[in-house]
């Protein structure tokens, strides 16, 4: 009997053990707080995801290695929302992962996602779950808007949230800045049709003819497709001072080299969607040459406040990074500040920690971070930027008037 027992409680030991090791096990459970991440890491979109993927890894290797936040460590779940059949970022794919998260009880917030198609499709997703994303790039500003509540957040409270501004700034603002300092008098507008492209291109549409620029016609273009010279020689015959397309790098990667060779003396812009760091690659060097693109934050890869940041980034990271990156890093630090608020005080559910980061007063390095009811950031900055030489150069500030 005494064997029988010292035998049972070995067995009974060995399997504790285990499941202590084991993530998520007997001394990990309660102690461990996962992160989604679904970003487009493969397709056109790849190399934007894996700098804002590595932002957020930065953050949390930084946090777990001072213990972790309010005793807890931090863990990414990582899932690629990109498709072989959709060749970029996938709505579809994106939902699915959402709901991986969902099921997952030790997932508590979520970062991204980096497009706004995928953001539409998620964010119902999120707020049956009662649980936070905090998007460092998609910028539909539909998703946040009160007037679709019942679409993109039935249950009403808000569950997606910013760390940059939107597109009712990104593309006015932009039409603002090639009518005030491009002399822009007359623009062709292109889109590829995705939920973020159609949205900025419209912004800027409106806003442009709102300055009196002449809109002389607007194309939308097939992502899938090879040959968009026709609609490019149709927009040469009618002269326009500028050319504006709204969309990201699938389409884009065709469209530069096609206006190079049709149209090359024409002003040429777009938005984050082509601040992209493997555009020169993708397109060419003289291709993407002279194009202007947008992006909605402050520029902080080159301020000096930032610098230290950035070298580590490259150090650990072994790339480049982009603004994006670092309002990645900064919405894991929105979450690991909203732990630390409600850890003490509340059980850590997700509905507890969705009100802590609604309720965010955050100094960072890319400046304060507040939310306003809706989850959008309360600082509207765009900036300009211009690609020259194959590389991307930080211009200005765009006007807001």
């Amino acid at each position: 009997m005494m064997r029988r027992n010292l035998l049972s409680g070995l067995i009974a030991l060995t399997a504790a053990l285990a499941l202590a090791w084991w993530p998520g096990g007997l001394d990990a459970q309660g102690k461990v707080v996962k992160i989604g991440l679904s970003l487009p890491l493969t397709g056109a979109d790849a190399d934007g995801a894996d700098a804002i993927l590595k932002g957020a890894q930065m953050a949390m290797n930084e946090i777990n290695a001072k213990g972790g936040v309010a005793g807890y460590k931090l863990e990414a779940q990582v899932y690629d929302s990109a498709t072989p059949a959709a060749g970029q970022y996938d709505p579809a794919q994106a939902a699915t992962n959402y709901k991986k998260f969902v099921a997952d009880s030790l997932t508590l917030a979520a970062v991204g996602p980096v497009m706004s198609g995928e953001g539409k499709a998620i964010s119902p997703i999120l707020s049956e779950a009662e649980m936070a994303t905090i998007t460092p790039s998609s910028t539909n500003p539909d998703i946040t808007d009160p007037k679709f509540q019942s679409q993109y957040r039935p249950k009403g409270k808000a569950v997606y949230f910013r760390t940059v501004t939107t597109d009712a700034y990104q593309g006015p603002n932009m039409a603002n800045y090639l009518f005030h300092q491009q002399k822009m008098k007359s623009v062709y507008v292109l889109d590829d049709g995705g939920a973020f492209g159609v949205g900025i291109a419209d912004s800027f549409q409106r806003r442009a003819g709102e300055l009196g620029v002449k809109v002389l016609g607007r194309d939308r273009l097939d992502p899938k497709e090879a040959d968009y010279k026709t609609i490019l020689t149709k927009i040469k015959g009618l002269n326009p001072d500028a050319l504006y397309y709204g969309g990201v790098m699938q389409a884009a990667a065709k469209l530069a080299p096609q206006a190079y060779e049709v149209m090359p003396r024409v002003i040429k812009a777009g938005s984050d969607g082509v601040y992209d760091l493997s555009w020169p690659k993708q397109s060419g060097k003289e291709a993407v040459e002279g194009w202007l693109c947008s992006q909605a934050s402050p520029e902080l890869v080159t301020s000096p406040k930032v610098e230290a940041w950035v070298t580590k980034f490259k150090k650990e990271m072994k790339r480049e990074p982009t603004n994006y990156a670092i309002t990645s890093y900064n919405a894991v630090m929105v979450i690991a500040d909203a732990i630390e608020r409600t850890a003490p005080k509340k059980p850590l559910t997700r509905a507890n920690l969705r009100d802590a980061i609604q309720d965010t007063k955050l100094g960072s390095i890319q400046g304060p971070i507040a939310f306003d009811a809706n989850g959008d950031i309360l600082t509207k900055t765009v900036s300009i930027y211009q690609w020259r030489d194959g590389e991307i150069k930080y211009v200005a500030v765009a006007p807001e008037k």
